[in-house]
């Protein structure tokens, strides 16, 4: 079975569901899985923020924003008691600003980046009294520490959501004549071969393929979270290769570019390129990660506990779609993504329903992913039941990492 056994890693006002701030402790929410004894320094706060890259990435600045929102919200102000570091590298740097941080006084320091977790967990165990958070990370509930955690979001809703968008962008362009309905290819520029990025090319696919069935879709990788030579040149690639329509999990506005240079339909992600693509962008996913920092801010001030693993959902406002583009957007898109996104809410959809898709020929009935990370990366959790593949049920960060038939994947050396 052709499967991948990578790390699992993760390195605007249609909101799909308002979503009230979040509290805290076990009644949060917030779908946790697990907490931790009571949050040391109970009181005021002092927050940190360590980022991998600059305002210029889209991913980056979705994190800086949803910081500084949920941070002046309580009275906190920027360079006093809130702090945000940006171009952090995933190495040393990171164990050394985050260290940096409690010297400002920080009882609450979070990273963004998948390459940050080793330096955060090591920064936690120096410095118990101070809570360390830490985006799309997969350790926290085998390092079993009191004050580290790791957070993400159902963001594959998000994607999935974003998918039935794409495809209705793809039936429009077929009964228009542009092209055939075995011609319907989609094309999608990666960062890297991880569960991250597979889990949400699939869930993007998947929502696709769920309202025009004769899609396939073409993956290519950059090797890197924020290049914008390598991302244009990638959707340029994928252009030429006969793609209709594109969307990307990497973090700059290189594949949108191409795309409204080459008239071609785009899906972007982090936040919405309308601005600059006004002809081609149709919509884009993220997630807020506002509710996750004053759930955590809520807890620290009142002693509670923080959960090990946090997954943000569609109901804790964690999971957003930007408004769509009139312009690009198919007839009627807004009201068919509401009907599937209440399907998902009331569980008659599911994401990842393994009779919707296949890996070689054969529908799944079993597999064993790997959700305690290792240097073996091998399975160790069933993680199908009910007919469905459980994302987000054992740990916050996503794991699925199968290759799933209909999307062809163009390199793998990432």
């Amino acid at each position: 079975m052709k499967l991948f056994k990578k790390a699992a890693a993760l390195g605007l006002s249609l909101i799909l569901c308002a979503g009230a701030l979040v509290g805290c402790g076990a009644g949060s929410t917030g779908a946790g899985t697990g907490g931790t004894t009571d949050a040391a320094d109970s009181g005021n706060i002092v927050a940190g923020l360590i980022c991998l890259h600059d305002e210029n990435s889209t991913y980056d600045l979705n994190f800086i924003n949803a910081f500084r929102d949920a941070c002046e919200a309580r009275g906190l102000v920027e360079g006093e008691t809130y702090f945000i570091s940006t171009g952090i590298p995933e190495g040393q740097e990171c164990y050394e600003e985050a260290l940096n941080m409690v010297d400002r006084g920080c009882n609450f320091v979070f990273a963004d980046s998948f390459g940050h977790e080793d330096y955060m967990i090591q920064a936690a165990k120096e410095y118990p009294d101070v809570q360390f958070c830490h985006a799309t990370g997969t350790k926290a509930h085998t390092e079993e520490l009191d004050n580290y955690h790791n957070a993400f979001a159902s963001i594959y809703m998000g994607r999935y959501l974003a998918g039935v968008a794409a495809g209705m962008k793809l039936n429009e362009m077929i009964d228009a004549g542009e092209f055939s309905a075995d011609e319907a290819k989609m094309g999608y520029v990666g960062a890297f071969t991880y569960a991250e990025v597979i889990s949400g090319y699939t869930s993007f696919f998947l929502g696709a393929k769920s309202v025009c069935p004769t899609v396939t879709m073409d993956v290519t990788f950059t090797g890197s979270w924020y290049d914008e030579t390598k991302e244009k040149e990638g959707a340029q690639a994928l252009i030429a290769g006969g793609c209709k329509l594109i969307s990307q999990h990497a973090d700059s506005m290189g594949a949108p570019t191409a795309c409204e240079n080459a008239g071609v339909p785009d899906v972007s992600y982090n936040g919405s390129t309308i601005d600059a693509c006004p002809n081609t962008f149709i919509v884009s996913s993220r997630i807020n990660w506002e509710p996750y920092y004053t759930y955590v801010m809520d807890c620290i001030e009142s002693g509670s506990a923080i959960d090990t693993d946090w997954t943000g959902t569609i109901d804790t406002g964690s999971v957003l779609l930007t408004d769509f583009n009139d312009a690009a957007a198919a007839e009627g898109t807004t009201e068919e993504v509401e009907k599937v996104k209440a399907a998902l809410l009331d569980g008659s959809v599911k994401v990842f329903d393994t009779s919707t898709f296949t890996v070689e020929g054969k529908t799944l009935e079993s597999y064993m992913a790997d959700v305690d990370t290792d240097a073996a990366y091998e399975g160790d959790t069933e993680v199908i039941a009910d007919g469905e593949f459980k994302e987000s049920e054992y740990r916050s960060a996503p794991y699925f990492d199968l290759q799933i038939d209909g999307i062809n994947l163009l390199d793998t050396a990432f």
